[in-house]
C-alpha cells in the first residue's frame, strides 16, 4: 500500500527546495530587519524594508535642481543639479507614479495612484500645499502652457481628467485608451499626447478564428480647448509608455511592446515572444512608422522612457528589462526610414537587422532603468534606476556613464527586493528577450491572450491573469496544473519561457516571495466604510441565492457563492462551466479569484469575453456558469456591481 503523497513526491527536487526556501527567505528577512542598525532603510507599516525606488526625474527650468520621484518611499527628493546633494525630502502619497512642473516652475504636481490624489508642491517652500482628489488611479500628469489647467491620465477609468490648476476642481473628463498612463505636452503647448499600458478592447470574438492582434492608441488632445482631436492607431501593440517630441515639433517617438501572441510561444530562439519598438510620427516621417530596438541576438526588453536632446542629434530610450539605455542617432534613424521601402503594415518590427542602422550605443546602467531627463544644455542624461536606488548620469557627448548618484543608505538587498529585481529583469531568458514584467506590466497583467504551453499549436489560448493578492489561492494556471508559485515560476517558466534553467534555489525562492507578497490595489467600487450600495446589496443576494426566480433550486455546485467563496472569491477547485472552445483540450478550469475583477478584462480562460456582461449574455447559454438566464438586464447589472466590489 502506498504511503501519503507528499510534496516531495509530487514536485521536482529543486522546486521543493525553493518552496522551503520561500519560508526561509521570509524568516531570514525578518531576523535581519530586527537586527539591522538604525542607519539602514526605513520600514513600512508592515515592518518591510522600504527602498527609494526612483521612478521619474524632472529638471527645474533654471537647471539648478533635480526632482526625483521615489515610488516606494513615497516622496520627492530634491537634489542640487551640480553637486547632487540632498536639498529636501517631500512626502507624498501611496504609489506615486507621475510628476510634472508647471510652465513657470513654481508648482510641482505628483500623482498618487493608490490614494487617488494629486499632491501640489510649492517649489519655493518645497512643501505640499494642497492635496486634491482624483478618481481612477491617476498616473501621468501635465499642465497646459497657460497654467490654467492640469491634465491627469487615469489608469483604471481609461480617461484624462482636466482640473482647474488653482482649485483642483474637475472640469471635464476625456475618453482615452485603456490604461491611460503617460502624458506629454508638445513643445509649442498646443497638444497633449496620452499613452496607454493596456490595449483597447478587441472586437467580439467567438472562437480562435476571430482572434485579432492587440491594438493601442496615442490619444491626441487639443490643450487649449481640452478636447480629443485625434487617435493615432498603434496596431499589434500593447504596453505603450513614455513619448517624446523634438524641440521643433517635427518628430515624435513612443516606447512600446509588440507582442507576438498570435502564434504559439514555442521558440524564443525564433523571436517568438516580443519585439520591442518605437513608433515614430510627425512631419519628419509622414504616416506613423514602427521601428525595432532589438538586435539580431540581443533584445531591448521593456522600453520605458524616451527623450530627445535639445539639438535633435540623439534620442535616448531606457530599457528596463535589459538594464541599459539605448542611444539612437536621429539623422541615421530618419535616413533608414526614408531610404527603405515602407512595409504595407507600416512596421519594420520583424527586421532584426534594422536597429544596427541607428542604435549607436547600448549603455549599461542600474537595475530597471525607468524615467529619463536631460539637462538644459543637453550634455547630461539622468536615468532613474528604480530597483537599485541610483541615478546614472550619462555624458551625451561620449555616451558613457560619467557618474552615479546614490539615493539609498542601505546597500544590503533584502530577499523581497532581490525577488522584485528578478521579476523585472530579462537577463534569465534566451537572448535577454523577456522577463516576468514583459507580460505582467507593473506587476499586474497585459490585457491579452497567449498560446503558451507545448500542448499543440493553436491549442488552449489563455488570458493573462492579475498577480496581485494571489497568495493562498493555489493551484495556479487556468487548469490548476501547478501546485505552487515556485513550480509556476521555476520549472515551467524556465522550460517554456526562458528556454534555460537559470534560477538558483535562492533566486527562485526570492522571486516567489515577491510574487506572493503583492498586495491588492484599493478597490474603487467598494466604499471605505465597507458599506455596499443598494445595487451591490441586490447583486449579493443574487450571488448567494440557492433558488432561481421560478422557485427552482440551484444545485450548490452551480451557485456563484460556491465556486467563488472565501475572502478572495475562489474555492480553489476545478469545474466545467461550459466555456470550452473548439481549440481547448479540456473544459475543466479552476475557479478564478475575484479580487479587483473589474480591472482585468478580457474575461474567461481564453479572454473571449470582453466584459463581465458578456460572460453571461454570450458565453453562458446553458446556465452552466451559474444560473443567470432568468435574470433581467437590471438584475445582471446588480450582480456585476457586486462582483466589482469584491
Amino acid at each position: 500500500m502506498r504511503g501519503p503523497l507528499t510534496i516531495s513526491r509530487m514536485l521536482p527536487r529543486r522546486a521543493v527546495t525553493a518552496i522551503a526556501a520561500v519560508t526561509a527567505s521570509a524568516l531570514c528577512f525578518v531576523i535581519w530587519s530586527a537586527l539591522a542598525p538604525a542607519t539602514h532603510a526605513a520600514q513600512d507599516e508592515n515592518g518591510l524594508e522600504v527602498y527609494a525606488s526612483p521612478l521619474e526625474i524632472v529638471v527645474s527650468p533654471d537647471g539648478a535642481r533635480l526632482y526625483v520621484l521615489c515610488q516606494d518611499s513615497r516622496e520627492v527628493r530634491v537634489l542640487g543639479a551640480v553637486k547632487h546633494t540632498l536639498v529636501k525630502t517631500i512626502p507624498v502619497g501611496r504609489v506615486p507614479r507621475g510628476m510634472t512642473l508647471s510652465q513657470n516652475g513654481d508648482r510641482l504636481y505628483v500623482t498618487n495612484s493608490w490614494d487617488d490624489t494629486l499632491s501640489v508642491i510649492d517649489t519655493r517652500a518645497l512643501a505640499v500645499i494642497a492635496t486634491w482628489p482624483v478618481v481612477g488611479e491617476p498616473s501621468g500628469v501635465v499642465t497646459d502652457r497657460t497654467g490654467k489647467q492640469v491634465f491627469i491620465a487615469n489608469r483604471i477609468t481609461n480617461d484624462v481628467a482636466v482640473l482647474d490648476a488653482q482649485t483642483g476642481a474637475e472640469e471635464k473628463r476625456l475618453i482615452a485608451g485603456r490604461g491611460a498612463s503617460y502624458l506629454t505636452l508638445s513643445p509649442d503647448g498646443t497638444r497633449i499626447y496620452a499613452t496607454h499600458v493596456y490595449p483597447n478592447p478587441p472586437p467580439l470574438r467567438t472562437g480562435l478564428e476571430n482572434r485579432t492582434p492587440p491594438q493601442s492608441e496615442i490619444t491626441v488632445i487639443d490643450a487649449t480647448r481640452a478636447t480629443v482631436i485625434d487617435r493615432i492607431s498603434l496596431k499589434a501593440i500593447t504596453g505603450v509608455f513614455h513619448l517624446a517630441i523634438t524641440a521643433d515639433g517635427h518628430l515624435g517617438a513612443v516606447a512600446e511592446y509588440h507582442p507576438k501572441n498570435m502564434i504559439p510561444l514555442a521558440h524564443l530562439e525564433h523571436g517568438g515572444a516580443f519585439a520591442y519598438t518605437l513608433t515614430l510620427f510627425g512631419a519628419d516621417v509622414g504616416a506613423p512608422i514602427e521601428v525595432p530596438l532589438d538586435e539580431l541576438d540581443r533584445y531591448a526588453s521593456q522600453p520605458f522612457g524616451v527623450v530627445f536632446t535639445p539639438d535633435k542629434r540623439a534620442l535616448y530610450v531606457s530599457i528596463g528589462g535589459s538594464e541599459c539605455v539605448l542611444a539612437i542617432d536621429v539623422q541615421r534613424l530618419l535616413h533608414f526610414v526614408g531610404s527603405h521601402s515602407r512595409p504595407a503594415s507600416n512596421s519594420f518590427a520583424t527586421d532584426l537587422s534594422a536597429s544596427s542602422n541607428y542604435v549607436v550605443a547600448r549603455i549599461a546602467v542600474g537595475a530597471n532603468p525607468r524615467g529619463l531627463a536631460i539637462s538644459r544644455d543637453g550634455r547630461s542624461l539622468f536615468v532613474a534606476n528604480r530597483l537599485d536606488d541610483t541615478i546614472s548620469i550619462i555624458d551625451t557627448r561620449t555616451n558613457r556613464v560619467a557618474s552615479t548618484i546614490e539615493l539609498g543608505d542601505n546597500k544590503q538587498i533584502s530577499a523581497m527586493r532581490h525577488g522584485e529585481q528578478t521579476f523585472y529583469t530579462a537577463r534569465y531568458s534566451f537572448q535577454g528577450q523577456i522577463g516576468c514584467s514583459s507580460c505582467h506590466i507593473d506587476s499586474t497583467f497585459d490585457g491579452i491572450t497567449w498560446n503558451l504551453e507545448p500542448d499543440g499549436f493553436g491549442r488552449n489560448m489563455v488570458d493573462n491573469k492579475l498577480l496581485e493578492d494571489i497568495k493562498d489561492t493555489e493551484p495556479y494556471k487556468w487548469n490548476g496544473a501547478n501546485p505552487s508559485v515556485p513550480v509556476e515560476c521555476g520549472p515551467r517558466t524556465e522550460k517554456y519561457f526562458w528556454r534555460s534553467e537559470q534560477y538558483d534555489d535562492r533566486t527562485l525562492a526570492d522571486l516567489a516571495l515577491y510574487i506572493l507578497s503583492m498586495p491588492p490595489r484599493p478597490n474603487r467600487w467598494h466604499s471605505p466604510d465597507a458599506e455596499l450600495t443598494p445595487a451591490q446589496e441586490r447583486g449579493r443576494a443574487i450571488f448567494e441565492r440557492g433558488v432561481d426566480k421560478f422557485k427552482k433550486p440551484i444545485p450548490e455546485s452551480n451557485r456563484c457563492s460556491y465556486c467563488h467563496s472565501g475572502p478572495k472569491g475562489t474555492n480553489q477547485k476545478i469545474f466545467d462551466v461550459g466555456t470550452r472552445k473548439a481549440n481547448d483540450n479540456t473544459g475543466l478550469l479552476k475557479a478564478p479569484m475575484l479580487t479587483n475583477i473589474a480591472l482585468t478584462a478580457p474575461y474567461l480562460h481564453d479572454g473571449s469575453a470582453r466584459s463581465l456582461e458578456e460572460i453571461w449574455t454570450i458565453y453562458n447559454p446553458e446556465d452552466k456558469h451559474g444560473r443567470t438566464n432568468d435574470l433581467t438586464k437590471d438584475e445582471l447589472n446588480d450582480l456585476i456591481e457586486y462582483l466589482r466590489s469584491r
